[in-house]
């Protein structure tokens, strides 16, 4: 059979070893598969979630009766006009000759529409010192942003003739505006720079500028079949741009993971010298099975997030886990066919300098976990008490995350000039950049009854203390729909316009719009959304914790046939978990050392975020463990014993478990570095998880652990035999017969 055939058994070896004899069908077929996949779905276009189909609840309810309505409406802006000093007033005529520049300027540019003035629509504030231009943008909403700059240049003249005043615009077409001048480059810049890092990562690794192409182009293949997938499968989930930039990040890394694992394999085991077709029949049946195995628990994990009933999450889970299927298929099959035909020219391209890092023997034990494994295996118990003492002190401060919407300057700060605008009229008129907006829609809006009750809704809504006016009502009488503007109390300061929402919807709304029989008036608006965003993501967390969870078992269980090792892959995945999550309360919600990631304590986590990175986390961090654990069951099954084995399976995979994590580590890291604080939580929370992962998880727990349980860890009772077997048959030892058991040691696997 060969200098190391073994039995075929398993997907992935059937897969690995079909590629390997028909390696050209397995390219073809492949390339074929990308190009498929890329035409169909330009051809079928992509379609984005629709804002009506974001959430459930009233926001939902409001977007999809002013969808149906087929009302457009177009991006507002307004224009800031406040003294400086403390004795100009809005009565006074220099004040009121700015206003009327404003007016006459704005309307000069012929991109807007409907300009109104503070003396009209009394948007004058209480002290009479700030007033407010109002007017809308022509055109689409979306693109507005595209269009705003000569009105922004005429308010900027205007500014010049009245030094003694402040004239400010601000806006949604502004604000696209700035963020794109801002911060549009940002995302590009992280999404191109991960690919030469992570090539930069693999040269070091490998030494070979043929063995480190192979995972980017991998993982790059996979990411442009999954974006024409995308465009299919949109028609039946709607996908986003986040969900783009998730499936692009997700892509990469699991994508490199993956193609490293297989080929470290296959050098590995033709460095112990086998024939190239047994080290990749033995890849396929070993990293090719941990591959498999971990590529459905991401997916799984991915899963998850369409039980949140959030259109975003739902885009978002279906992309990545998309991604992640496309990427582990492409390991097993074209990876094989590419590495039989390479052959020995998968080393073409060696570095120079880094020839050493080329193994010469039946795989590389690192030296430093070689050390540190002695002193693990040495004093299990302290090693145990030691790393779960630290990560769950590490974890402790998660037990106080707070979770919130991030308001503008809580998002960029004080770096962007608009953040001043937003916050000066927030002072000056509580409420009035982001005013809560009531949807009413009536048999006939014009009715007697439907009038009265909006009049007393406007008056009930200032004297029950939720708003302090105006209240702006527009009229769509074609329609028969009203489109009420309600600056909230409490302005920019989301706990405390939330509570002026629930005095709308809960006391004033019932009293007043409510009484009309045929009358619906959901309430939306950021704040609105921020709460009915919370309320449904709250509702989701256990049964998408309980989803992951349950299912990351039952596959651990019936991949080792080991009840221990599921349960501890649960545990230790957890741990790892509650550390990022403590990492991410001390940096950015009480600020300690956020100045060492360019951040600031902004009191808060992203609310998407935990839920988010536990699915993230939960996903990736299997692909360490499985291919760790999938080596110490190997090497067991061979014969060694349970701390020889575990010793060998850490040490032998250290350098590939950690030249992975760095890889992964440094494109999370990048995402860190971008402007956005809720951008910065995201990178931070999912290159530290990693880190801690790769390391103190298994490279001390892990370890430790298992030398504490022994046999046990292979324990499954009787009454879970029947279960499927996925396990994978062990290759035949390539150089020396491992050492027999120890006397009154089990074998039994």
């Amino acid at each position: 059979m060969g200098n190391g055939d073994m039995r075929v058994r398993g997907f992935a070896a059937r897969a690995g070893g079909w590629s390997a004899r028909h390696r050209w069908a397995a390219v073809g077929i492949w390339v074929l598969f990308v190009v498929l996949a890329m035409g169909l779905g330009s051809a079928a276009g992509r379609l984005d979630v629709k804002e009506s189909d974001q959430l459930k609840g009233e926001t939902h309810t409001a977007a999809k009766i002013i969808e149906d309505a087929g009302i457009k409406e177009p991006a507002g802006e307004t224009v800031l006009i406040q003294a400086k000093d403390g004795t100009t007033r809005a009565t006074d005529a220099d004040f009121r000759a700015a206003v009327a520049e404003v007016v006459e300027a704005v309307e000069a540019t012929g991109r807007v529409t409907d300009v109104t003035s503070p003396y009209d629509t009394r948007t004058i504030s209480q002290d009479g010192r700030s007033a407010l231009v109002q007017f809308a943008m022509r055109g689409e909403a979306d693109t507005a942003g595209e269009r705003v700059e000569p009105v922004l240049k005429a308010v900027e003249d205007v500014q010049k003739n009245h030094t003694a005043l402040r004239i400010e615009e601000i806006g949604g077409a502004s604000m696209q505006k700035q963020y794109a001048d801002a911060f549009g480059d940002d995302f590009k810049q992280a999404e191109y720079s991960a690919v030469p890092v992570a090539l930069g990562i693999l040269l070091i690794a490998f030494g070979a500028l043929v063995a480190a192409l192979l995972p980017v182009a991998l993982a790059i293949t996979a990411i442009m079949a999954t974006m024409g997938l995308m465009g299919i499968v949109s028609h039946l989930q709607p996908m986003s741009d986040t969900a783009n930039s998730v499936m692009l990040l997700v892509g990469l890394a699991v994508g490199v993971d993956y193609c490293l694992f297989y080929l470290r394999r296959e050098r590995e085991e033709r460095a112990a010298g086998r024939d190239a077709g047994s080290a990749l029949r033995i890849a396929a049946a070993t990293s090719g099975r941990a591959i498999v195995v971990s590529g459905v628990t991401v997916c799984v994990a991915m899963a998850g997030m369409l039980f949140t009933g959030i259109a975003e999450f739902e885009a978002m889970g279906l992309a990545s886990l998309m991604v992640v299927a496309v990427a582990m298929v492409g390991s097993v099959t074209v990876l094989p066919a590419l590495l039989s035909l390479l052959g020995e020219r998968v080393e073409k391209g060696r570095i120079p300098f880094l020839r050493r890092r080329r193994s010469s023997g039946g795989g590389v034990e690192s030296r430093f976990w070689t050390a540190v494994l002695r002193r693990v295996l040495a004093r299990p118990v302290v090693s145990v008490v030691v790393a779960a003492g630290a990560l769950l002190a590490v974890a402790a401060p998660a037990l106080g995350m707070k979770t919130s919407q991030l308001t503008l300057d809580q998002e960029f700060g004080d770096s962007l000039p608009i953040v001043q605008t937003y916050n000066r009229v927030n002072e000056a008129f509580p409420g009035g950049s982001e005013p809560a907006r009531v949807v009413v829609e009536a048999e006939d809006i014009k009715a007697p009854r439907v009038q009265q009750a909006l009049a007393d809704f406007k008056e009930r809504a200032i004297a029950s203390g939720a708003s302090r006016g105006p209240i702006d009502v527009k009229l769509h009488e074609a329609r028969n729909v009203a489109l009420v503007s309600v600056p909230l109390v409490g302005g920019s300061d989301f706990d405390k316009a939330g509570q002026s929402l629930q005095k709308l919807r809960d006391e004033v709304r019932p009293a007043t719009l409510g009484k009309v029989d045929g009358v619906r008036a959901p309430i939306t608006g950021q704040v609105a959304g921020s709460h009915d965003f919370n309320d449904q993501l709250v509702g989701s967390v256990v049964p998408v914790f309980a989803f992951v969870v349950v299912f990351a078992f039952l596959l651990m269980l019936l991949s080792f046939r080991s009840l221990t090792v599921a349960i501890t892959s649960i545990l230790l995945n957890l741990l790892s978990v509650g550390a990022a999550y403590g990492i991410l309360v001390a940096v950015f919600q009480h600020g300690w050392g956020a100045s060492l990631v360019g951040a600031h304590g902004v009191g808060a986590i992203v609310t998407w975020l935990p839920l988010f990175l536990f699915v993230i986390l939960f996903g990736l961090s299997m692909d360490y463990h499985v291919f760790v654990v999938s080596r110490i069951r190997e090497a067991r099954l061979r014969g060694r014993t349970t701390r020889d084995a575990i010793q060998h399976g850490v040490v032998t995979t250290a350098g590939v478990v950690t030249s992975a994590a760095v890889i992964m580590v440094a494109v999370f890291a990048i995402f860190g570095t971008l402007s956005m604080q809720s951008m910065k939580q995201m990178g931070v929370g999912l290159a530290a998880a990693v880190l801690i992962d790769a390391t103190v998880i298994r490279g001390v727990l892990l370890p430790a652990v298992m030398s504490l349980l022994g046999e046990r860890n292979w324990y499954l009772p009787k009454w879970l035999h029947r279960l499927p077997d996925l396990t994978h048959d062990e290759p035949p030892a390539a150089v020396a017969v491992a050492p027999a058991p120890r006397e009154g040691e089990r074998v039994g696997v």
